[in-house]
This record gives C-alpha cells, structure tokens and sequence, in this order.
C-alpha cells in the first residue's frame, strides 16, 4: 500500500522528532510544571487510547459497512453528501487545526530569542504550499502509471482476428481504436469498462495519498497528547480528538468505498488508520519523561510535519474531493442533491472549526 510504505518511511523522522525534542536544551523556554500529575495524566491517556482508537475505527467503519445498505451506496444521493461532510471536515483539519499550528510552532518565542520570528520568513505556508504541490505531482504521476500499466495489457492487434470483410471492419470501428496503422500497436477498447477502471485508479490514488496526510497529523496529535502530564490539558482533548478522529475516518473510509479495494487491502487500510492516533500517545507516554515540548527543534520538525500535513490535506480535500463531486453532472443537474451536499459540506467543516476550541 502507498500510503503505509511512505509512512512507515516518516516514522523513524517522527521518532528523531521526539529524540532530539527530548535531548536539545538550547532554548530558554522550559516546560511548564503547573498542575502536573504524572499518574492522574496516564489514566487520562490510556481512557484516551480507547476512546480515540473505538472512535477512528467506527468512522473509517461506517462508510465501509454502509455500502451494504441500498442508501449508502457510492452511486446514491445520501453518498454525495456523506462524502462531501467528510470533506468539509478534512478542509477544516487542514485549514482551522494542523496550518495554524504550524505558524505558530514557526513564530514561537522559543525559537528566537527576543520574542519569536514575527518578522521573519511564513516558513509554515512555504511547506504547506511545497507539500500540496507534491501531492498533485504524486497523484498525476501515480493515476498516469496505473492507467500506461492496464494499457499495456490490452490486447495487441496481431492477437485479434479482424475480418476481411470491410463491413465487418466498419463494425468494429465504433468498438476498436488502434494506435497508428502497423500491427503489433495496442488496442484500446473504448467501452464503460474503461471509464469506470480510470475512475477506480483515480479513487485509490486519491484514498492512499490522503491517508498518508491524515497518519502524519495523527501520530504528531498522539504523541503531544502522550507527552503532557497535566490532566487539566488532557481532560478536553479526549473527547476533542474522538470526534477529530471519527469525522476523519469518515472521510477516509469514504474514499476507500469509491477505490474498490479487496477486502485485505481495506481492512489494513483501516486498522492503520484506527491504530495510528493511539500508538502515537503511547510513543509519547514512553518519552514523556524527557521530552521537552518546549525545545527549538520540537518546534521546528513538528511545524514542518504539521505543515506538509496541512498542505496535503487542503489539496486532497478541494481537488480530490471536492472538486470531482460538484463537478459532476449528477449533482449539477439535481437542485435538490446540490442543496443537500452544500448543507453537508458546510456542516462537517462548522463542526470541525468548532473542535478547534478544544483541540
């Protein structure tokens, strides 16, 4: 899987992260102890684990199993909404919870002595702006190789019998396309089959890549969470980061729906992103006792992560998603659906923005 190869490969960075966080000590700024309670906090964090873990699960879950029921079918009106609820929810991660926590993990005044880098470089919108333009070039690359590969293995001209017949040849017109006129040149047959493997590619390319944004943010939420010692701080984050996760697995499960994975590939897809958020908090139990949330370079890996997250996340979430359902002459040509999906979209990104309170 794509997106489980690459975030296995961001792993070790996120690991290095909570490392060097824990060892520099080149910054003023320390961490604060007020209200600290070491076992009142890790009864917090492991009701957290549950919570965020059975919350991920039933997100990513309820588009999965939905698809079973005649109204939660992909090519149904409530699935047009359903997704463009999960979309709104993943603009709103992106743009109201991960980009403006990367501005100021770049602007803190633990960075620079003398009240932060107000005046300096927007470090946070350069990643972000960076991250969303490799996304377009993985997915028009990554939909380009999966389209050459079911080409070439369509059947050449030399393995079909053509007719002498020229009102045979006439026939086939309408079927066949051949490229160029010398034999041994692919066919390309010209059917919905085709039309719906395209769309199929274009599903999981869009399902892989937006998990991979979605696992990033989700162990750099675990491990903040996993690290804190103050049960004031965690109190609200528990429920705060269950709905966060939830609404995400929405969005996520969505996506695998459309994709047509086998069931192996969805139930992995699934468990990884149900696992990612937790196995992140116990990442920062582990190391709670050195890290220092506080350090200069907590401050700028996690910025950097927080910010090529974001950027995956706004362009999967308006190009990907968006842009291809309300674009679609399904939903142009119905006034009835469009409202709908408008209601669902501004509902999921609202209540999103809302968390933000707390998380």
């Amino acid at each position: 899987m794509l997106a489980i190869k690459h975030t296995l490969q961001v792993l070790p960075w996120l690991l290095l992260f909570a490392q060097q966080a824990a060892a520099s000590g080149g910054c003023d700024c320390t961490t604060a102890t007020d209200g600290a309670d070491k076992q009142g906090a890790t009864k917090l964090k492991l009701v957290a684990i549950a919570s965020i873990l059975t919350a991920g699960a039933a997100g990513v879950l309820v588009p999965v199993l939905g698809r079973s029921m005649a109204a939660l079918r992909p090519d149904g009106d409530i699935f047009f909404a359903v997704k463009a609820f999960a979309a709104g929810v993943i603009l709103a991660t992106g743009m109201v919870h991960i980009l403006p926590a990367a501005f100021d993990s770049f602007t803190s005044p633990c960075l620079h002595k003398g009240g932060g880098s107000r005046n300096g470089f927007p470090f946070a919108g350069l990643v972000a702006m960076t991250a969303a333009m490799a996304t377009m070039v993985i997915d028009s690359l990554a939909a380009g190789y999966y389209r050459r590969s079911h080409v070439s293995k369509a059947q050449p001209v030399d393995s079909i019998d053509i007719p002498d017949h020229a009102g045979d040849e006439e026939g086939r017109t309408d079927h066949v396309h051949t490229q160029g006129h010398s034999h041994g040149e692919v066919v390309i047959i010209s059917s919905p089959e085709e039309a719906s493997i395209a769309d199929t590619i274009r599903h999981r390319v869009v399902s892989q890549v937006l998990e991979l944004g979605i696992l990033v943010h989700s162990v750099i939420i675990g491990v903040s969470l996993g690290a804190s010692v103050r049960p004031s701080t965690i109190r609200p984050l528990v429920g705060a980061l269950s709905f966060h996760q939830f609404f995400e697995g929405i969005g996520l499960g969505g996506c695998i729906v459309q994709a047509n994975f086998k069931v192996r590939a969805t139930i992995i897809m699934a468990t990884f992103f149900s696992l990612t958020a937790p196995v992140g908090i116990v990442l920062g139990i582990a190391i709670s006792s050195s890290y220092n949330v506080h350090s200069s370079t907590a401050f700028i890996i996690e910025g950097v992560f927080n910010s090529a997250s974001a950027g995956i996340l706004i362009y999967m979430s308006l190009v990907d998603l968006l842009a291809t359902d309300f674009n679609n002459p399904k939903l142009q040509t119905n006034t009835k659906l469009q409202l709908m999906t408008y209601l669902a979209l501004f509902l999921g990104a609202g209540i999103m923005s809302m968390l933000a309170i707390w998380a």
